[in-house]
């Protein structure tokens, strides 16, 4: 290709944009492939072909139809990895309802703010998991499920709400189980999913991910069809995906790592999803990769580096691998270089992107090098433009650094009821604004270099300091609170806070973190906290956060 001279790429391909829904896309893949593996949940002995999770699928479709959801309608989805989350993935896309992922290690505070906001008419939930018992959250929040019918919630902190689906055998008050729910759909419901099927628009919203915001509770970045199919393909395409490959899946389906690299990956590519957990665990990823002959494993490193890393390594035989996405956070040569020979992964890809992308904008491909593989995140993916320009707007010279932003059909709809935000974020051209900051060279790989955000990624997990300050200042005896992140050598970074408190008040680190405990996502809590008196600032009053940095991590080396 001709060298770069502006730091403007645009993703090609030999193949077309997918324009059809969802479903229309994975009736054709079970047609194709209906004897082939499809979906294998370790966990919970589940070994289902796609004809089988095809039926399953429809089932649940036909069930939420029999209980008044209509296309447009949002349906939560709350719990760990599991058969039932991919199941109603398929489903809520097959009747043109909005599934909406919520984090499972939401806490009350998050749970309460997350379904309000998008009006989640029903929420499909897990028993427990660790810490979370879900079932007692919700009734918590809505006591009114314990004396009301199932489907017929009337709440005063949930208005939208009217119904709870539960996973599970056991029974609970005012919740639907979900296997009940499989089997109500009638003659009506299946004659009313086919209509569906004619009626649905690639371009209609169909899934609602939450991303933290610089300012305030998290946003929700609306998806379409169009957006997530077409993520998922073209991934699985940069991965040679065939109806032969086999992956194995430890990431959370919560995220669109699960849900649009894993699940759809292979669905548009008739391979077989295999989940070895219900979430990450290191021993049970490298069993499950011998177990099943898999091809292809996703992970953060930190994920591929507690693989690597585990005393029980060895033992396994893994030579079945060959591709996977890295993803999250930038991958260290050394570790790369222990992926391609020690996991025999010699075909893994890194991708860069965000929720608000369907996710992924750049990616390596195979044959990149090396350094091509762990100095960058790749060239832009076919069908999407890619740009780095300064502050101005313009596109600065190839080896320039600016703000990497985003054009083509992978921008989201927008964040759902929020006009002003997204228009924060998308502007009049279409151009999706990452805050990033990148260099692209002459053949248009890029470099990430900084954020212009002021943002913590932990363990592939985005944390932004004004969500968690907002929360912190709910307490009584916090005058102001600063949170910024720390480098972490095994998690990336670590969330940490400074705090001030009101005159005459006192405060432990400990009980501030119990504070927290149950009301915010755990990786969210502080980890580390200082009681100050001020703060370092500018002669202009602005609070110099790298200077706090600089001198925690300086107090952390001498400590």
């Amino acid at each position: 290709m001709q060298k770069l001279t502006h730091s403007y790429y645009c993703g090609t391909s030999s193949t077309q944009i997918i324009y059809e829904t969802i479903g229309a896309y994975f009736d054709g893949i079970c047609e194709a492939f209906p004897e082939n593996d499809a979906l294998v949940v370790r966990h919970q002995g589940i070994r289902w072909s796609y004809r089988e999770l095809q039926a399953k699928v429809d089932a649940i479709a036909a069930g939420l139809i029999a209980l008044g959801i209509e296309p447009g309608d949002r349906v939560g989805i709350w719990g760990p990895n599991s058969a039932e989350w991919v199941v109603v993935q398929l489903a809520t896309a097959k009747i043109g309802a909005i599934m909406v992922c919520i984090n499972p290690a939401y806490r009350l505070y998050e749970l309460e703010y997350a379904l309000n906001k998008v009006e989640c008419k029903a929420v499909v939930s897990a028993e427990a998991f660790k810490s979370s018992d879900y079932l007692s959250m919700l009734n918590e929040l809505a006591s009114e499920l314990r004396q009301c019918d199932p489907g017929r919630l009337v709440s005063e902190k949930l208005p939208n709400l009217t119904t709870v689906i539960r996973m599970g055998e056991d029974a609970t008050p005012g919740m639907f189980n979900f296997d009940q729910v499989l089997g109500m759909g009638g003659e009506t419901e299946t004659q009313r999913l086919a209509e569906l099927q004619t009626i649905l628009k690639p371009d209609d919203p169909i899934n609602i991910q939450f991303t933290s915001g610089t300012t305030g509770n998290p946003k929700g970045a609306t998806l379409t069809h169009c957006n997530i199919l077409n993520n998922g393909f073209l991934t699985g395409e940069a991965m040679r995906l065939t109806d032969q490959d086999r992956l194995c899946i430890p990431v959370p389906l919560y995220h669109c790592f699960g849900m649009v690299l894993a699940v759809l990956s292979c669905v548009t590519h008739g391979s077989a999803m295999v989940f070895p957990g219900e979430a990450f665990d290191p021993l049970e990823a490298l069993a499950t990769v011998e177990a099943e002959r898999c091809t292809a494993l996703h992970g953060v490193p930190t994920m591929f580096i507690g693989e690597l890393d585990h005393p029980r390594f060895a033992e396994f035989d893994i030579s079945s691998l060959r591709t996977g996405i890295m993803a999250g956070a930038p991958c260290p040569i050394e570790v790369m270089k222990r992926v391609l020979t020690q996991m025999h992964m010699e075909d893994i890809l890194i991708a860069y992107g965000q929720t608000e992308l369907s996710p992924i904008n750049n990616i390596t491909l195979p044959n990149d090098s090396l350094e091509r593989r762990t100095e960058t995140v790749g060239r832009a993916m076919p069908w999407v433009e890619i740009k780095i320009v300064d502050e101005d707007g313009r596109v600065v010279a190839t080896g320039q650094k600016g703000e990497i932003c985003t054009r083509g059909y992978s921008v989201m709809r927008g964040y759902w009821n929020d006009p002003e935000r997204t228009a924060e974020t998308i502007d009049a051209a279409g151009w999706l604004h990452s805050g990033d900051l990148a260099t692209m060279d002459e053949e248009g790989y890029v470099r990430i270099v900084g954020r212009i955000k002021d943002m913590i990624i932990r363990g592939g997990e985005n944390i932004y300091p004004r969500e968690v300050e907002e929360f912190l200042y709910q307490h009584p005896a916090i005058s102001e609170v600063q949170v910024f992140g720390i480098p972490d050598e095994k998690m990336g970074e670590q969330v940490c806070a400074w705090v001030q408190l009101n005159e005459g008040m006192a405060l432990t680190e400990d009980e501030l973190k119990a504070y927290c405990k149950d009301q915010i996502t755990h990786f969210k809590i502080p980890r580390y906290v200082r009681f100050v008196t001020e703060y370092p600032m500018t002669v202009t009053g602005k609070i110099q956060k790298f200077v706090m940095r600089d001198q925690m991590v300086e107090m952390l080396e001498n400590a």
